[in-house]
């Protein structure tokens, strides 16, 4: 095939683009859940992407009057996540797209390249610029014009892109983007092949220059994403850490103190132990309030919020409890677990399924909201106080299925970079 007519074919049918001189470029872009790195060929469009690629490399190898230059692969993610995990996303997804192309085509190693773009930041550039989105040209300039990271004379990271972007209208253009543009770039992991026309004699190599860029076109959004083959060297960046302490303010109200603790594991999966304590009596009016004892709970955090940032939006999960009381306000007593015992020696417990939601309502603060039902089981004693005395009445066993939880906790969020993009106000 003469080569203008290969060019004029490849534009046409591949969606190829043209370079400079007699070499073409080909582009197909594959998908990939949000927060999934492994490859799956039944997934969206990617079935067909594939084969086509593979159709096509495969078509160059046995054209004798063509030869692939170059074949490069492109791994990245979109912005909303830390660039920790970013990376880990963009390295898995470069790695797999490679190895299923590798495994149906064999490429000499001198010609595939590997691109470390973590974030399209130019296919999100593009994307705002055709859009008609409030406050545009206000994203356009921190888009185009502040660097992705600033480091100060320490070597720390003191400025960022995605910083100025969060803090656009109070954090509004940020969720406009999220809702609108970050999944079209998201998924624009990309396999690009340079082809030209066989020369019968060879051409003396070019030195290429420090610094090169190259146009890829993504064949979801056809936004143009430039990428520096030069990347300045980043100091390593600390692993994010988040927990939180907290406190059910209804029971504070009850005049229960107590307080909680929550480690995120990963994957969006925590887990939380909390312990209460109140002791309050009164012996001359045998008055008594006393409560005490613990629980923990495994939650599944799920959600657009949840993905943004851990342990933010809807959860679900299990729990289990223990604890033992003594109620009574001048009429009959009724206690939990057996008297003179110990929490251990022989409580009252309960398990179940909660729900809840935790609300963002400062930079380190949130509130959560969590029901929870299941069983309470264990041993209870009623009592009447007399005379100075407290007189046994009947020892029963506890059986109940229904409401087991209930939390409005006020919660701290601690740890590297568990904060919220607040600047007051709800969003």
């Amino acid at each position: 095939m003469h080569i203008r007519n290969f060019i004029v074919t490849a534009l046409v049918l591949f969606g190829c683009t043209h370079l400079s001189g007699q070499e073409v470029r080909k582009e197909v872009c594959v998908g990939f859940p949000v927060g999934i790195g492994t490859l799956d060929t039944t997934y969206a469009e990617n079935g067909k992407r594939l084969s086509e690629i593979v159709s096509f490399l495969e078509g160059i190898k046995n054209d004798k009057t063509l030869e692939l230059v170059e074949v490069t692969f492109c791994g990245s993610a979109s912005p909303e996540g830390s660039l920790s995990i970013n990376r880990r996303l963009a390295e898995e997804r470069l790695r797999n797209l490679e190895d299923y192309v590798r495994n149906h085509v064999s490429l000499p190693d001198s010609i595939v390249t590997r691109s470390e773009d973590v974030i399209a930041w130019e296919a999100l550039a593009r994307l705002v610029e055709e859009s008609d989105m409030p406050h545009k040209e206000e994203a356009v300039d921190v888009l185009r014009n502040v660097p992705e990271y600033t480091y100060d004379n320490r070597g720390v990271q003191a400025d960022s892109r995605k910083k100025h972007l969060m803090e656009l209208q109070y954090g509004r253009t940020w969720y406009y983007m999220l809702d609108h543009f970050f999944p079209l770039v998201r998924n624009a992991s990309v396999v690009f092949v340079t082809v030209r026309e066989k020369r019968e004699t060879p051409i003396e190599p070019v030195e290429k220059p420090e610094s090169v860029t190259q146009e890829t076109v993504s064949a979801d959004t056809t936004a143009t994403v430039i990428e520096q083959a030069a990347v300045t060297p980043q100091p390593e960046e600390k692993k994010p850490f988040y927990m939180a302490l907290k406190t059910n303010m209804l029971y504070d109200v009850l005049a229960v103190p107590n307080i909680g603790v929550e480690f995120y594991l990963g994957k969006n999966w925590s887990i939380s132990g909390n312990w209460m304590y109140g002791w309050w009596n009164s012996d001359n009016k045998h008055r008594y309030w006393r409560i005490y004892g613990g629980e923990i709970a495994v939650r599944k955090w799920l959600g657009k919020k949840a993905s943004e940032k851990p342990l933010t939006g809807h959860h679900l999960g299990v729990y289990g409890q223990l604890f033992t009381y003594d109620f009574e306000w001048n009429s009959t007593g009724y206690m939990g677990g057996e008297p003179g015992k110990t929490l251990w020696d022989s409580p009252n417990y309960a398990a179940g399924v909660e729900y809840g939601y935790s609300l963002p309502i400062g930079r380190r603060l949130n509130i959560d909201f969590t029901v929870g039902v299941g069983y309470w089981g264990g041993t209870y004693y009623t009592y009447t106080p007399l005379d100075g005395h407290y007189v046994w009445e009947a020892t029963k066993k506890r059986h109940w299925f229904g409401p087991t939880k209930a939390e409005i906790s006020l919660v701290w969020l601690l740890g590297r970079g568990n904060s919220n993009n607040w600047k007051g106000g709800l969003k």
